[in-house]
């Protein structure tokens, strides 16, 4: 395995910038180990977190999905949590829900609701929100509409939001991917976050973008060859 690591390793270039297209076919060349890696994004933004006024975040629905199955629970009641289900949600309903959930049941990835029950959701605030799973309107998981949002999550739609120091993390799929259903992916993600640029941000916005699989080194993307 140190001799896959260290060939590995020697075939980048650190201070390189990468095309997308190279950068992702040696990210694929380079996965050693034996379970299908995640191959994420990494960009170092120019913009301060912590001023409200600077926080990026935003969601894409990836064209060909992240390669996870995602468990999504819905908080509806009524005609609501029937569409709920007819969209594929795999859990559905309200009180009872947050009973199980303050009994320490968390076997969900992701959590749309209704704005009517969200009074209900709210009582799990400190459960849900240091784990990123409470809804949220900007973010398309509280609405009436849950058919739709389930359907957009069950297809790979990811949420991202910029951590301490202008850090986003992306999945953009699995290794086993096709190399240009990931650059497409990839893509879909950059164009989101050049969007999501704060008015306020002075100075160069996107520093450096990297991708790299789970377990292997990362290289730095010429952002300009996604343009």
């Amino acid at each position: 395995m140190g001799k896959k690591i260290d060939a590995a390793k020697e075939k980048v270039d650190r201070a390189k910038e990468y095309p997308i297209e190279d950068a992702i076919k040696l990210v694929k060349e380079m996965a050693y180990v034996k379970f299908d890696e995640t191959v994420d994004l990494a960009f170092n933004l120019g913009v301060d977190p912590r001023k409200s006024d600077q926080m990026v975040r935003g969601t894409v629905v990836l064209p060909h999905g992240t390669g996870k199955s995602v468990r999504v629970l819905v908080f509806a009641k009524g005609e609501k949590e029937k569409e709920a289900r007819d969209a594929g949600a795999d859990f559905v309903g309200a009180e009872d829900m947050v009973e199980k959930i303050t009994k320490g049941w968390l076997d969900f990835d992701k959590v749309v609701a209704t704005p009517d029950i969200m009074g209900v959701v709210g009582r799990l605030g400190k459960v849900l929100g240091p784990r990123g799973l409470m809804p949220n309107p900007k973010l398309g998981t509280v609405t009436f509409d849950v058919g739709k949002a389930v359907k957009e999550i069950k297809a790979g739609k990811v949420e991202y939001r910029a951590e301490k120091a202008g850090v986003v993390h992306v999945p953009i799929g699995k290794v086993s991917f096709d190399q240009q259903k990931l650059v497409d992916n990839a893509k879909a993600i950059i164009e989101s976050v050049v969007k999501a640029k704060p008015s306020t941000s002075k100075g160069k916005y996107i520093k450096k973008v990297s991708v790299s699989s789970t377990m292997g080194p990362g290289l730095k993307i010429d952002v300009a060859s996604v343009s």
